[in-house]
């Protein structure tokens, strides 16, 4: 019997991560084409930025007293550097870009979209894990609420291509840094009487972020800010302004909204409209996709004073909505983002005759180039085992080549739904095959 320590123990995962094996990429694949479909419809273009960034981008962005920043970033020392942190989120590395490279300078009204992995040391749970993906859109250079209205119609517009039915948009006016202090102040002052009703979480907010109060879901906190003034009736009247524009446009665009007064938002960079699109499949964590406007944050960073706004949407919490709302999709959406599809080529290749691989090998690359999908047995099985593969492949040709075919120079094609067979030359396979497929 083999010893317990000869057995070498089996690495796993980390924590917190998951494989995308060959029978998920199918969703995944659809996810991400149908979110780049939108966004380019809508005018993004694609941005690509570090995985990570300089630990400074995140703590002048996000800010230092949120618990992205606090508790939640993976930072490492590099050398002499101040830190390097594996992104949290994206829209701080497109804003760090935008200004790096000038980009305002030769168009200052810029669209980008992006889509990749994330990082977060969060405790994990279905659909939130600490490698995350996350797709979105940013729009820089304007301050007009039709292009606040603009994110989250792209965002609706995604879902709905999807087919995922059930989608809930919650919308709200955060202020500006000349309104909110005055908000901020009113809302401490009737915190603190109730202080000894909030979690102790909160009571650390109070004297830190006193907004990040609204959004804790513990339930008494939740009784306490259930009748702290609404912070739109403390808002300038630039930010009310600008809400009511976003009001019209939702609905006249016939896009369903739920004004939720609590709703703020984690990081510091938002200001004016914030919004959240949640699916009730969820349960309490139900947001899908989140954003919302950050005016200050180009000008933080280094950049001009200019408007900003966008989004970010989960792509496993997207995924796992999906999956949860299977019972209200049509056939076809189910068929178009679930029925996994093993690749198979339109031409197989059966050597008969260890000698002959060599031969096939040399032809299956041939037809490669010639743009036809071709596959062949790479475990020297008999001919039998490899017409299995060929009928489980369900491939539309197989191509045979034993020694006769070698030595006339030739290939024996077969179609495999007439069942018709056809000697060529080899030289006029690629054309004939692919005559047969344009007709099909």
């Amino acid at each position: 019997m083999m010893s317990k320590k000869n057995v070498a123990k089996i690495l796993k995962a980390p924590r917190g991560t998951e494989d995308v094996l060959p029978g998920d990429w199918q969703l995944w694949r659809a996810v991400e084409e149908t979110a780049r479909e939108v966004f380019e419809l809508a005018g993004y273009y694609e941005i690509r930025t570090p995985v990570f960034e300089d630990t400074n981008l995140f703590v002048r962005s996000i800010g230092e007293v949120t618990d992205i920043v606090e508790k939640e970033m993976y930072t490492f020392k590099d050398g002499d550097s101040s830190g390097i942190t594996l992104r949290p989120e994206s829209t701080a590395s497109v804003m760090r870009a935008y200004v790096e490279y000038e980009i305002y300078k030769t168009k200052k009204f810029q669209k980008f979209y992006y889509i990749g992995p994330m990082f977060r040391k969060e405790r994990p749970q279905a659909g939130r894990l600490r490698q995350f993906h996350q797709m979105g859109i940013e729009a820089i250079g304007a301050d007009d609420p039709m292009l606040d209205a603009e994110a989250i119609i792209v965002a609706m517009r995604m879902y709905d291509k999807l087919g995922l039915p059930g989608c809930k948009v919650k919308i709200n006016s955060i202020g500006c840094k000349e309104c909110r202090p005055g908000y901020r102040e009113v809302l401490k002052e009737q915190l603190i009487k109730n202080s000894e009703n909030l979690c102790e979480l909160c009571n650390t907010r109070m004297n830190r972020n006193v907004l990040r109060v609204l959004d804790c879901k513990n339930e008494k906190c939740k009784e306490v800010t259930a009748v702290v003034p609404d912070i739109r009736e403390h808002i300038c009247e630039c930010c009310k302004s600008s809400f009511d524009g976003l009001i019209d446009i939702l609905s006249a665009s016939n896009i369903g909204y739920v004004i939720e007064p609590h709703l703020v938002r984690g990081l510091d960079y938002y200001t004016k409209t914030v919004f959240e699109i949640t699916h009730p499949s969820l349960g309490a964590r139900d947001t899908i996709c989140a954003g919302g406007r950050y005016d200050y944050l180009v000008s933080d960073i280094g950049g001009p004073e200019t408007g900003a706004v966008g989004f970010a949407a989960g792509i496993e919490a997207s995924m796992l909505a999906l999956k949860n709302s299977m019972s209200e999709m049509s056939d076809s959406t189910k068929q178009r983002l679930f029925d996994i599809k093993e690749p198979a080529p339109d031409v197989y290749i059966v050597s008969i005759g260890s000698e002959c691989r060599r031969a096939s090998f040399l032809l299956t690359n041939s037809l490669r180039g010639e743009g036809i999908s071709v596959d062949m047995d790479y475990e020297d099985r008999s001919p039998k085992a490899q017409m299995r593969t060929a009928n489980k492949l369900k491939v539309n040709f197989v191509a045979v080549i034993g020694q006769d075919e070698i030595d006339n120079g030739t290939v024996k094609l077969k179609n495999m739904q007439t069942s018709d067979e056809n000697v060529l030359e080899k030289a006029k396979v690629a054309e004939f095959i692919k005559k047969l497929l344009l007709n099909k």
